[in-house]
């Protein structure tokens, strides 16, 4: 039995067919740069869709990936959606599951590029995560760098994320929750407040209060990925911090008698000088 994602593959398949798009199942692989005969026990049901035949599909004939992973919203894409559309370069193993690609800092200029090769991607570091949430779709990590998000994330820390599908981005995107927005030039880790609807722009919001808000046009946007959990680098024990701070604290107190004596000594002096 093939899966569901083949099944809704062979009925666009067979779509593309009835409106002529395609004129034979031969042409439609050859198109693909697949064996005929491979897809032929596709559409027979005798084996499943390949990731890389569904990035050509979609590529090529605008199906709807959407629709391919959860059977909702058209078959196809409009030509507005399609232009948009970036395809998303993902890694599996040797058993075909999906592994968590990661995005380190001197990167990201290279992934936010206009773009981005495959091999790019695949040369990245990925990973697998015990937990069943990181078994199902599509994740991300990426490095946070400079201090905008503090305190929330901090540099050197690393965000785990869920992709987001560019069809849901007006629908989906929740106000004030985290994102990793991935720009035509930058990778940007920030809360949102999503303005799509109303005027075609995502408000970008940093944690520290020292950075101003922007927006960015949807235009801008090629990638968003919703932040579901972070890794920190390891703290110093509660009895080692608890040293610094108290060091600090002693430091501060002596600064502060230490201005006190420099004040009474100059209030002194003036007083002796106003005498005379």
């Amino acid at each position: 039995m093939n899966s569901v994602v083949t099944q809704r593959f062979i009925k666009c398949h067979n779509k593309l067919r009835e409106e002529s798009r395609v004129r034979s199942s031969r042409q439609f692989a050859m198109s693909l740069e697949y064996l005929p005969q491979s897809l032929s026990e596709i559409l027979k049901g005798r084996r499943d869709v390949t990731i890389e035949l569904l990035r050509k599909a979609v590529e090529l004939y605008k199906i709807n990936p959407v629709y391919l992973y959860t059977g909702e919203g058209p078959m196809f894409m409009s030509e507005e959606d399609h232009k948009s559309f970036r395809v998303l370069t993902i890694v599996t193993n040797g058993q075909d599951d999906e592994r968590i690609v990661h995005v380190p800092v001197p990167a990201q200029a290279g992934y936010a590029g206009e773009m981005t090769d495959p091999t790019f991607i695949q040369d990245l570091p990925t990973y697998s995560l015990p937990d069943y949430k990181y078994k199902v779709g599509t994740h991300r990590s990426f490095d946070v760098s400079g201090d905008s998000m503090e305190p929330t994330l901090f540099e050197g820390d690393k965000v785990i994320c869920s992709y987001l599908e560019p069809t849901l981005w007006e629908s989906s995107m929740k106000d004030n929750y985290v994102y990793v927005v991935v720009t035509r030039g930058d990778v940007l880790v920030k809360r949102v407040t999503n303005k799509i609807k109303s005027n075609k722009q995502v408000e970008l919001i940093s944690d520290n209060a020292y950075y101003e808000p922007f927006n960015v046009d949807v235009g801008d946007l090629r990638e968003i990925w919703y932040v579901r959990a972070k890794i920190s680098p390891f703290l110093p024990s509660p009895h080692n911090v608890t040293n610094l701070i108290g060091d600090e604290v002693k430091e501060l107190r002596k600064t502060i008698r230490d201005q006190t004596k420099m004040i009474e000594t100059l209030s002194s002096s003036m007083s002796q000088f106003m005498n005379k």
